[in-house]
């Protein structure tokens, strides 16, 4: 252990004589542990909420979907899906027709989109389990299930057998002659209805797969895309030039993220905001260690002329107070990280902070790269403002030993 570190040790753990300058430093290293411990939960809170808010999305999308690159539908053989399901990566393959149709309920209209699945499609997503009120498809008939959004706009009941929900598409072949309906128009018995978030529950319409090819006039090979459950370490890398070669015509894998793909830039940038906010109140934290080691050098500027007197070089002095300025920061840093840390733990265990109006318990989530983003910005700002505050020591040490 050089002499550097063993003075600045004892600078950093014993008291001055000037009270004014114990209570500065004591502030500084106060400052630094409540802005490390801040920056962790929130960026623990912003974890847990952006978490709880993809849990709604994460349930109804797939993990990944096989969509036509070029075209808008996907020829889609039955040996062709047995051959992705025995893919080692994928769990789960459905097909699916996503069409947008036009409701109408009585004297009310609306527009949505229409999800043709098959009984295959709740084991890549379990829509089923989001039924609020009724049941899900039995795929024996003209069923449809809707979202609460919907259901609300157009007053529709669950097996209202006197009244049927009609969905509207133009017809494929838009060469009509003249007197001839340009649309095509299905009656059906809504069954059910899900319940996911206002924006969902606003926008789908479930249906059988033999009810959309009918409406859409479609063939019984053509799909709109084919939905996978993959397993956690499948990505899109690695899946895409095992899926290509399956197909006659060219795909595009689409991931979760990338279909929603403005949902995650939002979080994303919401997410870099908080970080440089907060990051921003650090700055100011560190102010305090600035202003407390130019304090601590004028203090200790007696003590200095004795050390050079002792032959202590300028730098060694300069590495002393250096020392002490990441002595504070990472002392500092550490307390408050792991106070940090035990208020997410707890809020996680046993919630004490509760959404504003609900009894739901405000969400967090603990993440090691959370512990990392703490601490390297704490090392390169702690580093920075210990060396601006420690400028020009050397100079100035100089000048005491002439003085």
């Amino acid at each position: 252990m050089t002499y550097s570190l063993k003075i600045a040790l004892r600078y950093f753990f014993s008291k001055s004589q000037q009270t004014v300058i114990n209570r500065i430093n004591a502030f500084a290293l106060f400052m630094v542990v409540i802005a490390t411990a801040a920056l962790f939960i929130v960026l623990s809170a912003f974890a847990g909420l952006k978490d709880f808010g993809l849990s709604f999305t994460n349930s109804f999308d797939a993990d990944f979907e096989i969509q036509a690159s070029q075209g808008k539908y996907l020829s889609l053989k039955d040996s062709t899906l047995f051959q992705i399901e025995s893919l080692e990566l994928i769990q789960v393959a459905a097909p699916e027709i996503e069409e947008k149709v036009f409701l109408s309920f009585k004297e009310k209209n609306q527009v949505a989109y229409l999800k043709a699945v098959g009984p295959n499609y709740t084991n890549v997503v379990q829509v089923d389990r989001l039924i609020a009120l009724g049941d899900w498809l039995s795929f024996s008939g003209l069923e449809t299930v809707l979202g609460f959004g919907i259901a609300g706009n157009l007053s529709v009941g669950v097996f209202d057998y006197n009244t049927f929900l009609n969905i509207t598409v133009p017809k494929k072949n838009k060469k009509t002659l003249l007197g001839q309906d340009p649309f095509v128009t299905k009656p059906s018995i809504v069954v059910g209805l899900y319940q996911i978030s206002e924006d969902l529950d606003k926008k789908y319409v479930f249906s059988n797969l033999e009810f959309g090819q009918e409406l859409l006039e479609l063939k019984p090979n053509e799909f709109s895309s084919v939905v996978l459950k993959t397993k956690p370490e499948a990505k899109k890398a690695d899946l895409l030039p095992l899926l290509a070669p399956l197909f006659e015509q060219p795909i595009r894998l689409v991931s979760r993220s990338e279909q929603n793909a403005a949902l995650y830039k939002m979080l994303n940038v919401e997410h870099l905001a908080i970080y440089f906010i907060f990051t921003l109140v650090m700055i100011i934290a560190l102010f305090n260690v600035v202003g407390a080691l130019i304090m601590m050098i004028l203090d200790k500027r007696g003590q200095l002329k004795i050390l050079l007197a002792m032959g202590a070089q300028p730098q060694g002095i300069h590495k002393i107070f250096f020392t002490i300025g990441l002595l504070i920061c990472g002392v500092g840093g550490l307390v408050g990280l792991v106070l940090g840390i035990l208020i997410v733990v707890i809020q996680a265990q046993f919630p004490f902070i509760y959404v504003p109006g609900t009894s739901l318990a405000y969400p967090v989530l603990f993440q090691m790269k959370n512990i990392v983003i703490v601490l390297g910005t704490l090392f390169v700002l702690g580093t920075i403002s210990t060396a601006w505050a420690t400028r020009g020591l050397s100079k100035k040490v100089k000048a005491y030993a002439i003085s």
